[in-house]
């Protein structure tokens, strides 16, 4: 135990985090140390040390001990204390109960909470995968179909893994507890200790007969394709929850959720940012300085745009309305067009011939020229 660390450090939360919180910091660790999506070797292990912490922090009972006596609180192998502890106890007398079960009238023992939940429904664990779109499907939304691999109860024993209802009998070991008790005789007196019951798993029942439909593991895996509808306006990083298809359900209880973190791809012209969409377009120089219309490019189909006399590099325009839906709202972003102004290296003769005329005309006007007033700025 000496090498863990601290459950709280852990998940980077303070001792005094709300369930919210805990669950919340959880999600966000799992989602980006999981296997499947982290690829550095040191990912698995970060990832079992994030479901540890988890585990306990997340059950109430299981984290007053830790706060109260640490990694011993909850350590099966810690002296035999933990295990008669860590369920929680509904008094003190339960506390020497556990302790000194097996001495002269001291109390029976009496089972903790955890054990009283082991045979109860349970919600499974949530999943996490990444989703890469196109930036346009993000502009405007789109519906994916994945595919995916899923534990559904089985239609034919409801879940029961039995042949038929019949076919289910109380666990004769630990008589529908899903524990057995056991005592270790010491210096001090007897020591009692409750663990999971190994006949019937911690269910408190058995199979006689088990479903031919699911050979009686109460599911059936199948692959499944799931129609995920992803809204217009959703940005790299945000994520949508898909119900029942996470981690399956134990002793009956619903599957998990599945989290899918959207990844959208670059364009290789437009930018955006937020609803905003912004565009550079080239503009040459005697269109800039005698002003002229363009057919600009927008994620919603060209748009005439007036370019006025005399407009300068790095002048910029707004479309207003030719941006991005905001998600889940009704307010639509706006097009910022910037304007670069080029210089043509390919030109004809007469091109040229126009250039050196416009070169000798603004030469004539002393003083008035760029160059001219440049010049004068250092005098």
């Amino acid at each position: 135990m000496a090498d863990k660390r601290d459950y709280y450090e852990v998940l980077g939360i303070s001792k005094g985090a709300s369930e919210d919180e805990i669950k919340k910091a959880y999600r966000s660790l799992a989602k980006k140390y999981h296997p499947d999506i982290n690829k550095a070797p040191d990912a698995a292990e970060k990832f079992k040390e994030i479901n540890e912490a988890y585990e306990i922090l997340s059950d109430p009972q299981k984290r007053a001990n830790y706060d109260q006596f640490g990694f011993a609180g909850n350590d099966p192998n810690y002296g035999g204390f933990s295990q008669g502890f860590s369920g929680g106890f509904d008094d003190i007398n339960d506390i020497f109960s556990s302790f000194f079960g097996g001495m002269g009238g001291m109390g029976g023992f009496s089972q903790s909470r955890s054990s009283r939940r082991s045979s109860s429904p349970r919600k499974g664990e949530d999943k996490f995968m990444r989703l890469t779109i196109s930036f346009m499907d993000a502009c405007f939304g789109v519906k994916k179909t994945i595919t995916l691999n899923v534990d559904e109860t089985c239609t034919s024993c409801k879940g029961s893994g039995a042949a038929s209802p019949s076919d289910v009998e109380t666990c004769n070991t630990c008589h529908g507890s899903g524990t057995v008790i056991s005592q270790q005789r010491t210096a001090f007196g007897v020591f009692q200790t409750q663990g999971v019951c190994p006949d019937c798993g911690g269910s408190g029942r058995k199979v006689r007969k088990p479903c031919p439909e699911c050979s009686g593991r109460g599911y059936i895996r199948r692959k499944t394709d799931v129609d995920v509808d992803i809204p217009a306006g959703i940005s790299s990083g945000q994520q949508l929850r898909v119900q029942g298809k996470g981690e399956r359900g134990e002793n009956g209880g619903p599957n998990g959720d599945l989290y899918i973190e959207i990844i959208v791809q670059p364009h290789d012209k437009f930018e955006r940012d937020g609803r905003n969409i912004y565009l550079d377009i080239p503009v040459s120089a005697v269109d800039a300085t005698l002003g002229t219309t363009v057919d600009v490019p927008t994620i919603h189909g060209d748009v005439a745009m007036k370019i006025p006399a005399g407009t300068q590099n790095g002048k910029q325009f707004r479309l207003k309305g030719k941006g991005v839906k905001e998600v889940n709202g009704s307010r639509i972003g706006d097009q910022i067009v910037t304007v670069n102004i080029t210089v043509d290296t390919d030109l004809s003769r007469k091109e040229k011939e126009l250039y050196k005329q416009l070169q000798e005309m603004q030469g004539k006007r002393e003083g008035e020229s760029v160059w001219n007033r440049f010049k004068k700025s250092f005098s």
